[in-house]
């Protein structure tokens, strides 16, 4: 096999390792991307595909759903990357995360880059979220409960004008 033939093998079977990455965690809609590149730019979907799916989310280091939140942390940084934000909502759901889980993890970005660019991603969210049937998103009871709980443990502590009555010590 020439040098040439060989680089030519290589290349393919990148492209087709990652074409199954890509497949597994972005389904239909990853592809769909890679299709449109087709006309303008082919190179562009190749390295997408190859390079971005078959070498980096490949990599053993993270697992999808952690690699998908850190992609939509980046992106909702940048700002202005709403359909490749809507591309990755979808590949989120697709490893596991939960709505709720994407929802925090948009709430939490709102901190470090803004409300502006937390809005927008999380309206991105929200027409995926409608698109897949899975609106409204429960809200997270767990801090509803937990608060409860510190309210339900303050009203049955005395105050410390109780505990001083009951302890016999004269009041202010």
């Amino acid at each position: 096999m020439s040098r040439s033939a060989h680089e030519a093998e290589v290349r393919r079977e990148r492209f087709a390792h990652g074409l199954e990455v890509l497949e597994r965690i972005d389904g239909e809609v990853g592809r769909r991307v890679v299709d449109a590149l087709g006309d303008v730019s082919p190179e562009l979907g190749h390295q997408v595909v190859a390079w971005g799916f078959g070498e980096i989310y490949s990599r053993p280091g993270l697992p999808p759903r952690d690699r998908q939140l850190v992609t939509l942390g980046m992106l909702t940084a940048l700002g202005g990357c709403e359909p490749q934000l809507e591309v990755h909502v979808n590949a989120s759901l697709n490893v596991g995360l939960t709505p709720q889980e994407i929802v925090e993890a948009l709430l939490h970005s709102a901190g470090y880059c803004g409300f502006p660019k937390a809005l927008n991603a999380t309206f991105v969210a929200k027409k995926v979220f409608g698109e897949r049937g899975l609106l409204p998103v429960a809200a997270d009871r767990q801090d509803d409960q937990q608060d409860d709980q510190q309210d339900d443990q303050r009203e049955d502590r005395p105050t410390d004008r109780q505990a001083d009555r009951q302890a016999g010590r004269p009041a202010d």
